[in-house]
């Protein structure tokens, strides 16, 4: 393995986000000390950027941050890279996500995402209670606060640039069949879609993904693509455990995704699975041969 690598990429959700959205204090500790030992952390997630402060402790810092599955790229403050949806995509999508009645939230950069007034009604129903069994805990919470506090219902589409779309469904056949009616709409407008769970699709800019977005911040901080470990755990961290050199799934992944990586944590992400990896190799293969 990459005893000690020049940078590491962690996902979010499932990794170092437990399954009440909350990054520990120890995975912040194990980041801090890494960093401080010369090697870069980056968060590679699908979340959009404005989403990640109220996740993570007070004084979380990383290198840089890759959002929105690979469509945008920041160091700090400072715009790496940014991929946006085009306004003719976007309306289409949502006449469509209209006939299916699937749930969906748009991401506007530098604005809180929105959907459309006139959709409210069946959006809301995608998301009463009680929890569908088979949909996961964290997943079902981001929805619910979503819902709560954080879309801006809008009359009308009013920006024009676009992270990533987010599609939700309470049932695995009412996804699937919206997934299908997305590869139709790609027949005639070229996209990319990400899954991170069995209840979820993303939308995002053509041939845009993780590792596209890991390939631009290693360009960035002229880093060279050797010694990159990453660690995550569902099928959107799939380009990512591909490009780089060692890939390590989650304890809590799916057997699918484990069957394509190098390792697997000990952990799951309930566990501070994320810290206990890192404190077991990289930190102590450091200190061993320091």
């Amino acid at each position: 393995m990459v005893t000690k690598p020049k940078a590491i990429f962690l996902d979010m959700d499932g990794t170092i986000l437990n399954h009440y959205n909350k990054v520990s204090r120890l995975t912040k500790q194990i980041i801090d000390e890494l960093r401080d030992k010369g090697i870069y952390v980056f968060i590679a997630t699908g979340r959009a950027v404005d989403e990640i402060n109220e996740l993570v402790p007070a004084g979380f810092q990383v290198d840089g941050i890759i959002s929105s599955n690979g469509m945008a790229g920041y160091d700090g403050e400072k715009v790496i890279f940014e991929h946006s949806l085009a306004l003719e995509l976007v309306e289409k999508i949502i006449e469509k996500a209209r006939e299916h009645k699937v749930y969906y939230e748009l991401f506007p950069y530098g604005a809180d995402r929105i959907a459309l007034k006139q959709d409210r009604i069946f959006i809301e129903q995608e998301i009463r209670n009680p929890k569908p069994e088979s949909v996961g805990l964290n997943e079902w919470l981001s929805r619910q606060q979503a819902i709560k506090e954080e879309i801006d219902w809008k009359d009308q589409i009013e920006e024009n640039k676009f992270s990533k779309f987010y599609f939700f469904a309470r049932t695995k056949e009412h996804i699937n069949r919206w997934k299908d009616e997305l590869e139709n709409i790609k027949q005639d407008i070229d996209f990319t879609t990400s899954i991170s769970s069995d209840h979820n699709v993303e939308v995002m800019v053509a041939d845009v993904n993780k590792a596209t977005g890991i390939k631009e911040m290693l360009r960035y901080f002229n880093l060279s693509e050797e010694e990159t470990l990453a660690i995550g755990d569902s099928n959107n961290d799939l380009p990512m455990f591909q490009f780089v050199d060692y890939a390590v799934a989650m304890k809590n992944a799916s057997d699918q995704v484990k069957e394509i990586v190098d390792d697997v944590t000990e952990f799951t992400c309930d566990d501070d699975g994320v810290y206990h990896y890192l404190k077991s190799t990289i930190v102590a293969e450091t200190i061993k041969n320091t």
